[in-house]
């Protein structure tokens, strides 16, 4: 979530120095109780043009940051003005996870893998299991950004 912020204030800050953005409604919010970000801005293209600022200042501070984001359909508020919902998706799904242990066991590698709450735990005897677990998993799964933490020596 820091990284998060950060990436949101190099964005507020890019809005106001931009002379293109100079008296329009542009404008980036961050939701962190409902873990939303919100997009404002005059019109379809400038919602765009946000994206495009906020997109690589999340990328910079944490690499594949932007596929956590879920994005909701533009709204239009007040007359021409527009505002989109990015939602911020936070562990793994029930579905991804079934998913992930499925490929595992489909993938006979002598590991086992459990849905534990938001994440997979897979143990196993070998590092080299475990190992080849990750790549297997990091081959299948490109749409998510899957973190592997707690390693065993």
């Amino acid at each position: 979530m820091a990284a998060l912020h950060n990436a949101i204030d190099v964005t507020r800050r890019a809005i106001d120095n931009r002379y293109d953005f100079k008296g329009s409604s542009a404008k980036v919010e961050l939701n962190e109780k409902d873990r939303v970000i919100t997009l404002y801005g005059d019109s379809d293209f400038q919602l765009g043009q946000i994206r495009d600022l906020l997109f690589p200042a999340m990328e910079k501070k944490e690499k594949e940051s932007t596929k956590r984001l879920d994005d909701q359909p533009v709204q239009r508020i007040s007359g021409n003005k527009v505002k989109q919902e990015l939602k911020i998706r936070i562990g793994i799904e029930s579905e991804l996870a079934k998913k992930i242990v499925k490929l595992i066991k489909d993938s006979r590698l002598k590991v086992q893998a459990s849905i534990q709450g938001d994440a997979v735990r897979v143990s196993g005897a070998k590092r080299d299991d475990l190992q080849a677990c990750i790549a297997t998993v990091t081959r299948a799964i490109t749409d998510f950004p899957i973190k592997y933490g707690n390693f065993r020596d």
